[in-house]
């Protein structure tokens, strides 16, 4: 027999052993349990030639990317994609920015040729999981407001799915003037039933009706949305909004969350003036109808009391909402109650820095100017609630602004000049000779200069967006500038966190 030492020592070595298999297998199945993908933990994903440290493991996975074949890419690409998952927080806050040492992509892999429609990626991160403010799941009830809108048929078939993101199913009615053409001829009754009929199959209570009159401009008709809406009013209706065919509301809960806080049996007037100070010293401190003009109940009553004197008085008014204005300044004692999140969006260029300052906004205006698509971008809404351009820091380099862009700055955050609290002057704005404002100062301060893309920012836009089974997909793409240089497509699987993993990636609804 063996000595008893050496029996103690054998069965300590078996036992000890045992123990660190099984450590590593519950590793294996519960990868949480050895510190996985918490927001706050420190997880940063290492540089070339550098050692992982904290960084998450990843793992050799196949996926399908047929759907890329429908973009404007060039081949070779650099790709990477990454899941999701949000997780609803009760009583949490959203900050303009939320920090996270997690890193947001492993390496980027090269996609070889067009018809490659499965990828074999060597590195596939676990998802990733991002808190969000706890959101209401029920449906929204809006049918206290009323929306007009005065448009040509051909450019309410170019906004009809950005309104029906916002409008549908929400017991909201809109109200919509068709006007004809420019010098074109007036739309036809058929023509208005059958636009009016494909928008209601949409889910969208909308009634289209010729103007008030024969020869009405689009200005007159304009100001005639507070007569026709005041007379479909209900005993519901408590708010009556007038609005541009290019404004978009990212969030009808965050409207009627705005609202609550004024009385509609008051008399109020409630919107946004200009980001441009050359537009507010041109049309004066009133609510652009870019942005949404807001008219409680008690003030439309006033406005169609006096739509026919107001009507006479104002022919001369520039605009629409400049005789909306002029009529409640001329027979009312109401003043502009300004909300800052409305966006009338009257400045040119670049709108990056106005995207992905941290924001949250009730309206944006002009997408139509830009490679904007903010029907797509809102669609990760349906999966985390209010976070359309919420803001995420990954690491120190990376920012993700939710449905817009995938920001790298090779300086870090530490560079000169960088202060993510404060908006990126990527605008053009008009200046006023003499005047202490430079042009943005009122609206977009605090500020800080334009950084030099490809150089100090790496920016990957948004180009396409689907729901995937319930789960929604954003494609990320900067485009390489140099015959050399390979455009980057950069991928994000948002679900909620109890949903399952989607089975088929190549998206089965998009806008």
């Amino acid at each position: 027999m063996p000595p008893r030492k050496s029996i103690v020592a054998i069965a300590c070595f078996v036992l000890l052993s045992t123990l660190i298999l099984s450590v590593r297998q519950l590793g294996k199945a519960r990868p949480d349990l050895l510190g996985k993908l918490v927001p706050s933990t420190v997880i940063n994903e290492p540089h070339a030639g550098e050692k992982g440290g904290n960084e998450v493991a990843g793992h050799p996975c196949a996926e399908d990317v047929s759907w890329l074949t429908d973009l404007d890419i060039k081949y070779p690409v650099k790709y990477a994609e990454r899941e999701v998952v949000v997780r609803p927080e009760p009583g949490l806050k959203r900050e303009s920015l939320t920090k996270t040492d997690e890193t947001l992509f492993p390496r980027v892999e090269e996609l070889l040729e067009a018809d490659d429609s499965h990828l074999e990626l060597r590195d596939c991160k676990p998802p990733i999981t991002l808190h969000v403010p706890l959101y209401p799941t029920a449906p929204v009830d809006a049918s206290n407001m009323i929306f007009g809108i005065a448009t040509t048929l051909e450019r309410l078939e170019d906004s009809r799915h950005h309104i029906a993101r916002w409008l549908a199913h929400t017991g909201a009615k809109l109200f919509v003037i068709a006007i004809k053409p420019g010098e074109g001829d007036a739309p036809t009754s058929e023509q208005i039933e059958t636009k009016q009929s494909v928008m209601r199959d949409q889910g969208m209570d909308v009634t289209l009706v010729t103007p008030l009159s024969k020869d009405e401009t689009f200005t007159e008709s304009y100001f005639s949305l507070v007569k026709v809406m005041y007379t479909h009013r209900t005993n519901e209706t408590t708010w009556f909004v007038v609005m541009d065919d290019d404004t978009f509301f990212p969030s009808m809960q965050s409207l009627q969350a705005m609202l609550k806080r004024y009385d509609p049996a008051e008399q109020y007037w409630i919107g946004a003036i200009s980001e441009s100070w050359w537009s507010v010293g041109r049309y004066g401190m009133m609510a652009f109808g870019g942005a949404g003009i807001f008219l409680s109940r008690a003030l439309t009553a006033v406005l169609d009391k006096e739509y026919e004197t107001c009507t006479k008085e104002m022919h001369k008014a520039a605009g629409g909402d400049e005789r909306i204005m002029r009529c409640i300044n001329g027979h009312t004692a109401t003043k502009l109650t300004n909300e800052p999140a409305l966006h009338q969006m009257d400045i040119s260029g670049d709108l990056s820095g106005v995207y992905e300052s941290g924001r949250i906004p009730l309206s944006l205006h002009h997408w139509r100017g830009g490679d904007y698509p903010v029907d797509l971008m809102n669609l990760v809404s349906d999966i985390c609630g209010d976070c359309f351009l919420q803001r995420w820091q990954f690491g120190k380099d990376t920012v993700l602004t939710n449905s817009f862009s995938i920001a790298e700055y090779p300086e870090g955050e530490s560079a000169d000049g960088l202060d993510f609290c404060k908006a990126e002057m990527t605008w053009d704005s008009r200046t006023i000779e003499e005047s202490v404002n430079p042009g943005t100062a009122h609206s977009m301060s605090p500020s800080r200069p334009r950084l030099e893309l490809d150089k100090q920012k790496i920016q990957h836009r948004l180009v396409e967006s689907a729901t995937v089974e319930g789960s929604v997909r954003q494609t990320y793409i900067h485009r390489g500038k140099e015959d050399e240089e390979r455009d980057t497509v950069l991928v994000l699987y948002w679900k909620r966190e109890d949903q399952q993993a989607p089975a088929n990636k190549n998206g089965t609804d998009s806008i």
